[in-house]
């Protein structure tokens, strides 16, 4: 039986996780299995196990991490190791970008997004494709990618905080408009992570956005919607601002990955039907379809292999 069978991932024993070095108490059933996938995946490739934290006393082995000697590993090709050293380097002013999180972390969706989109901003062409078949009605061509992008970090024009996408597509829209497409990137996250500390520019911006049948709900403002509150309303101000005449904002998420699509479903039921800019929802595996589709059969490949193979976990069993 395979676990496309089942449509879930398997419920591993504590002994197995332990085995692998990936036994984290706090860790749900989704998250429990991407660790030891990735730390199966690290092994069979013979990466060194890392250490977390990366400093202190207390630091220990965990199966999820690469060791200092294996850095570039935690992309799927030396193009995409380079580019992401690119984008850190060239990052805009105040962004968040983790580091250790970017080059040891295989859980994070930090480098996922790297892995995902990296070969797009390497290929126009390629990136203008894949978004095609994704967003058919929407997108004409693809002509710019951004990496954990604000039009303004700390502006009032803006949020007036340091919220950004992890990806941004600019685009040329099938109406001809100057769009994009913001993207926020879950792989293992819940949304249920701590929120970041309410602002006065967010309640006036949810009530000029347009976005929300009911801008006063206090369900926005908490876990697990805040986030993806915060960025829609980036992604409003920036049409407010007159940045661009189009946008859509898109959840990437694996289709195993519950609490993303609880999350999103729940989003959906406050936002109106006629607002400026639509919300959408995107599974991983959609992406890897859409890429194969468009011919980067080996990316397709590679991006499958790395994060969505969990056969691999039947021999856990």
């Amino acid at each position: 039986m395979s676990i496309q069978e089942y449509g879930r991932v398997p419920f591993i024993t504590e002994a197995a996780l332990r085995e692998h070095k990936v036994y984290e108490p706090a860790d749900g059933r989704f998250r429990a299995a991407a660790r030891a996938q990735q730390a199966l995946f690290r092994e069979s490739r013979g990466w060194a196990i890392g250490m977390y934290p990366f400093a202190g006393e207390t630091q220990r082995e965990i199966g999820s991490y690469l060791g200092e000697t294996d850095l570039d590993c935690n992309f799927i090709s030396p193009e995409v190791a380079r580019l992401a050293r690119l984008e850190v380097a060239y990052r805009e002013d105040d962004a968040l970008i983790e580091v250790n999180r970017l080059y040891r972390n295989m859980l994070s969706s930090h480098p996922a997004t790297f892995n995902f989109f990296g070969p797009m901003k390497l290929d126009l062409k390629l990136a203008t494709a894949v978004a095609k078949r994704l967003c058919p009605d929407f997108v004409q061509k693809v002509t710019g990618v951004l990496f954990e992008h604000s039009p303004s970090r700390r502006d009032p024009a803006f949020t007036n905080d340091r919220t950004a996408f992890d990806v941004l597509l600019k685009i040329k829209t099938t109406s001809g408009q100057h769009g994009f497409v913001a993207i926020e990137f879950k792989f293992t996250e819940t949304l249920t992570e701590t929120p970041a500390k309410l602002r006065p520019r967010y309640d006036s911006l949810a009530k000029s956005s347009g976005l929300y049948e009911d801008p006063d709900s206090v369900a926005l403002r908490g876990a697990p919607l805040q986030q993806l509150w915060r960025q829609h309303m980036l992604a409003a101000a920036m049409l407010e601002n007159g940045l661009y005449s189009e946008g859509r904002f898109i959840v990437v998420a694996p289709s195993m990955n519950s609490h993303a699509w609880d999350a999103v479903s729940l989003y959906r039921h406050h936002l109106r039907e006629d607002g400026p800019v639509s919300f959408d929802a995107i599974q991983l595996e959609a992406i890897v379809k859409a890429m194969k589709s468009a011919g980067a059969k080996e990316t397709a490949a590679a991006l499958h292999e790395r994060y969505l193979d969990f056969e691999p976990l039947n021999g856990l069993i």
